[in-house]
């Protein structure tokens, strides 16, 4: 097969990105373990750690204090949003400067399609090795790429030599098959712990495992995990739609506010207002942030992952409060909340094997929404 008959896609990773930001901003921080998220003595949870701390058995989304049990030496610090958003941007000016088929997933991850960048699947290492040296030289913090010759492919190639590091993934079918067989389902998109632990119940533990059980038992698992087992995925990088990478909205108070219920109200008529922005297109928003500037100016910024793809009120309900109610109480100056890692699908989160009534509850509340819109447009509901 010709190395011009396949796309080539870049997947980019920036390396615990938040952390890595604050260490070179404090290089004293260097080669220590830093955790960036809530204090230790603080009701939250940990945002991202840096590669030190993850030997102690620390990661994303654990409570802080029980970070700080398991590395009381640790560094804490709080996310400064807009220091990584800045640094953010940065990143992607440099994709930009390779190819203009960039899709930004996340504030720290993109697809690049490079098919016309490179004079073919070879050369494809090359560039990738001098795109991650120009985001080092301007970013001054490190990332992570994987090539192949699709999305899927190109992401599982990401984590095969983090941090820091590169892997191209083999450009032939039977040997993509063959590379996979070993890698555990988890590297197929849409299949986390639960769905994982439902397959393990048949044995099915690796993508061998489902390349053998696809071909003895014909129609048992759905077809798209028997197909991303295989490593076949969608090859397009979906520049267009992702342009918008967040939709947020903010108020600031005359004065400053210490009711917190004055404040909840406040946080979910922004909440119905991002929803309503976010509705006039077809999308779907995996992250929910929320973000408080107090008296003395300081700003805290809290994010969670939807446990599926949302849209809908109630679900950004749920988190927003989620998020504002595992803050301490304080005098409050500013109030934000908004949606990021945005996706096309609402399938791209876990896949599951057997029908949980999840996806007719998610249909009907965003039916309800959509009602709550048209009412709203109409100058009917506010």
């Amino acid at each position: 097969m010709s190395q011009r008959s396949k796309r080539i896609i870049l997947h980019v990773d920036m390396d615990a990105f938040f952390a890595s930001v604050e260490q070179s901003l404090h290089p004293e921080w260097r080669g220590k373990p830093l955790i960036v998220g809530s204090g230790p003595n603080e009701r939250g949870v940990v945002s991202t750690c840096s590669y030190e701390a993850r030997k102690y058995g620390i990661h994303s989304a654990m409570p802080s204090r029980s970070a700080y049990m398991l590395c009381p030496h640790a560094i804490f610090t709080p996310p400064q949003m807009e220091r990584y958003e800045k640094v953010s941007s940065e990143a992607f000016e440099v994709f930009n400067s390779f190819t203009p088929y960039v899709e930004g997933v996340s504030i720290d991850e993109a697809f690049l399609d490079i098919t016309g960048s490179v004079k073919d699947y070879e050369d494809a290492e090359r560039l990738g090795e001098e795109l991650r040296k120009k985001v080092e030289e301007k970013c001054h913090v490190t990332c992570s790429v994987g090539i192949a010759t699709n999305r899927l492919l190109a992401k599982i190639a990401s984590e095969e030599r983090k941090p820091n590091g590169l892997f191209k993934m083999p450009y032939e079918d039977e040997k993509i098959v063959e590379y996979l067989a070993s890698k555990s389902v988890g590297v197929i998109w849409g299949i986390g712990a639960k769905t994982a632990s439902q397959l393990a119940c048949y044995g099915i533990k690796t993508c061998g495992d489902i390349q053998r059980i696809s071909k003895e038992c014909p129609g048992f698992l759905p077809e798209s995990i028997v197909e991303s087992a295989y490593g076949r995925a969608d090859d397009k990088v979906y520049y267009e739609q992702t342009d918008e990478k967040s939709l947020s909205a903010e108020h600031t108070f005359s004065i400053d506010v210490s009711d917190l219920r004055i404040v909840r109200e406040k946080l979910l008529e922004l909440v119905s207002e991002v929803g309503f922005r976010f509705r006039k297109r077809e999308r779907w928003a995996k992250t929910a942030r929320i973000k408080i500037r107090e008296t003395s100016f300081k700003t805290i910024t809290r994010q969670m992952q939807f446990e599926r793809p949302a849209r809908d009120d109630f679900a950004f309900r749920k988190a927003a409060l989620e998020l504002f109610d595992a803050l301490p109480p304080t005098n409050i100056r500013l109030i934000g909340f908004g949606v990021a890692n945005i996706v096309q699908t609402p399938e791209e989160g876990e896949l599951l094997l057997f029908d949980d009534g999840s996806s007719e509850k998610r249909i009907k509340r965003e039916r309800l929404s959509a009602a709550i819109d048209l009412l709203r447009e109409k100058g009917l509901f506010k």
